[in-house]
């Protein structure tokens, strides 16, 4: 495994291309006095008997300090958290191997459960579908916010850029919130966080680089040096209210994720957050296992797993294989240009890329407006390692031969607006593609989008460009564990009761099945729902009657004001066109003075259907005589009988059933 080493390229040694990027300015968490303390006073505090206690705010609590971020030193930094200097990442050799002091045994199960208070788990998103994870978590009247995602919209909802769990019930219990923890930094975990934060001012805590992504996002949104964010490293602890949520490295897709154990008086929950068991990640350390099975022994109330892989069998690849790889694509294709597409927040794999263009002596490029933000804030955090002159705008391209060129771009799901995408269709304003480009998709389609993703590669072929994707070589593994490391999960976490997360519910159901393999009773697991309360106590797990929850579509500017009536009529007209009909009355009579007219748009063509627009113009006029013969002249019940009518005539022709929108004026 390839030591991981803090990176020095700053701003102004990429070439400018990070030199837009403003310098953040976040708040580190300093634990080598504090914490101490804080775990003693944790220790030593009298065991409850189930009476409330006044919440404690996290601003009142002398844990947290406003610091300078602090330069990254060459070679790393292991995970000890000091006041003058935050690290960005552990070295290999001490990975997670620090001596902390760790929340007390005595907080587990088994110990007084008949005078235990019990915690309440609503989900808010993130099951029977993929993103907008959303989770709060209450006990003793505080509570805790877990991750705060978005979802993409999908095929039937016309128009939206963005979908939003709905914030209905935290906004309702504002008061009892003590602030926001995050996982990791991709977007169904933190990209409907600055809607969340327009709403309310919470503390948000996460690692670095994910506090980094998060700051990016505020400041599209006017919301800069309005948020207190504080960075917490793996292996420390956040004081909220009665619970103290430990924060515990985990290997995923993107740097700085982490799992959390939620110890409260009720027990500890162990949420997985998304993760996977890689003993060889190219940047990072190993799953802290340890810490997890550390946990398992001294009784875990309940764990709350990543069930996005449950369906797979065996275990997640390592990041290796991709290394191994790309190495060979490139001796392949030394006579070409290499166009890589991947996510964009999947840092380890770009530093991959451009450790193999170093090797074989190329330059690299950037497309993408993500793949540049994310790039340059891990660049500035000390999580991307550029060597001097490797890095040149996409503009200098030309200035190479394609043999000594390979650009990372975005695109790799087939988004209609992304750079691949736009390159397949030769639509991109500086890259052409055609023979003598190989084109690596670094990524799996989500599922849904690999009809997109296929038409991008059909695209590329006609072209003349090579295409390379998963199916064809190992250019991609997953961030999520398969059925063996769930198990193994499960089996050194110990837990009374189960809770299946992040998934659909295949994907959830599954999962229950591998812990019922392991053991665990049926009467012991929970599958929810958006919306779902459980109520978790020593002697008991009962759902509770759901709360507000569901979805809120972006588009545009706009936030909600878009439902599902407004998506039936869009879907509608995709589908079937519309028919206007525009006709003048007279004032008194009602009789017809001009018209109607039959206007059609996207349901047929005029001029090739001319009789069936004829006939329906002779429908509508007879329609308006036959009411004003019959003294009706209220515009609704007009309206309703040139429907009614028009919509019998035209499905009598067509088997079609266009929208049909009745203008009427008077004079």
């Amino acid at each position: 495994m390839r030591q991981a080493r803090a990176c020095q390229t700053s701003a102004a040694r990429c070439g400018g291309v990070w030199a837009a990027l403003p310098e953040l300015e976040v708040h580190y968490v300093t634990t080598k006095k504090n914490m101490a303390n804080t775990v003693q006073e944790t220790e030593n505090r009298p065991r409850r008997t189930g009476g409330a206690r006044r919440p404690a705010k996290p601003a009142d609590v002398p844990l947290y300090q406003k610091v300078t971020p602090p330069k990254r030193s060459k070679g790393g930094q292991g995970m000890e958290a000091r006041q003058e200097e935050a690290p960005a990442r552990a070295k290999k050799s001490d990975s997670f191997s620090r001596q902390v002091k760790r929340p007390s045994s005595k907080k587990g199960r088994g110990r007084q459960a008949a005078h235990k208070p019990s915690m309440r788990v609503y989900f808010l998103g993130g099951l029977n579908e993929i993103g907008k994870n959303f989770t709060l978590f209450e006990c003793e009247g505080d509570m805790v916010i877990v991750d705060c995602g978005l979802a993409f919209p999908t095929d039937d909802m016309l128009g939206i850029d963005l979908v939003l769990p709905d914030f209905t019930f935290a906004e309702r219990n504002a008061d009892k919130i003590r602030g926001i923890v995050l996982t990791h930094g991709h977007e169904d975990h933190i990209g409907a966080l600055p809607y969340l934060l327009k709403k309310m001012n919470l503390p948000v805590y996460g690692t670095a680089l994910t506090l980094g992504l998060v700051e990016g996002k505020l400041r599209e949104h006017g919301l800069h040096n309005k948020v207190k964010m504080y960075v917490t490293n793996p292996g420390e602890t956040v004081k909220m209210g009665c619970m103290d949520v430990e924060l515990i490295h985990v290997n995923h897709s993107i740097s700085d994720a982490v799992g959390l154990a939620i110890h409260s008086p009720a027990g500890t929950v162990v949420h997985t957050g998304d993760f996977k068991i890689d003993c060889t990640p190219t940047q990072g350390g190993m799953i802290d296992l340890g810490r997890f099975a550390q946990l398992g022994r001294e009784g875990v109330l309940a764990l709350m797993a990543d069930s996005t892989n449950a369906e797979r069998p065996g275990y997640t690849q390592t990041e290796q294989k991709v290394f191994a790889t790309f190495e060979s694509l490139f001796r392949q294709a030394e006579k070409d240009r290499l166009i890589i597409a991947t996510f964009a927040s999947n840092i380890s794999r770009v530093q991959q890329i451009i450790n193999c263009a170093v090797k074989y002596g190329r330059k690299v490029a950037l497309s993408g407006r993500s793949m540049l933000n994310v790039m340059g804030i891990a660049a500035e955090l000390g999580y991307l390692e550029i060597p001097d002159g490797v890095l040149i705008d996409i503009d200098m391209i030309s200035r190479y031969p394609k043999e000594q060129i390979v650009l990372v771009t975005t695109g790799s799901q087939g988004e209609p607006m992304s750079a691949l995408t736009r390159m397949a269709f030769a639509d991109h304003r500086k890259v052409e593609v055609g023979p003598g480009d190989t084109i690596i998709i670094s990524a799996r389609p989500i599922p849904g989008n690999e009809k997109t993703v296929g038409t991008v590669v059909d695209e590329l072929l006609k072209r003349g460009c090579r295409v390379v994707y998963e199916s064809m070589y190992e250019v991609h593994v997953s961030g999520h564990a398969c059925q063996e490391e769930l198990k193994l999960m499960q089996g050194i976490v110990r837990p009374k009761y189960f809770i299946p997360v992040h998934g659909e519910q295949k994907h959830l159901r599954k999962h229950a099945d591998v812990a019922r393999a392991m053991g665990m009773d049926s009467k012991n697991i929970f599958i929810g729902d958006v919306g779902s309360v459980v109520e978790l106590n020593e002697d008991y797990m009962k759902a509770l009657p759901p709360v507000p929850a569901g979805r809120v579509m972006v588009d545009g500017l706009g936030v909600g004001d878009v439902g599902s009536i407004v998506l039936r009529d869009r879907k509608h007209l995709g589908e079937d066109g519309l028919i206007v009909v525009v006709c003048t009355l007279a004032a008194g009579s009602g009789r017809v003075i001009s018209g109607p007219d039959v206007v059609s748009r996207g349901f047929v063509y005029v001029r090739e259907s001319e009789p069936l627009i004829d006939e329906a113009k002779k429908l509508v006029y007879n329609i308006l005589e036959t009411s004003a013969q019959g003294d009706v002249h209220d515009w609704g019940t007009l309206k309703t009988r040139i429907k009614e009518g028009l919509s019998r005539l035209l499905y009598e022709r067509t088997r079609r059933s266009p929208m049909i929108l009745p203008i009427i004026m008077e004079v």
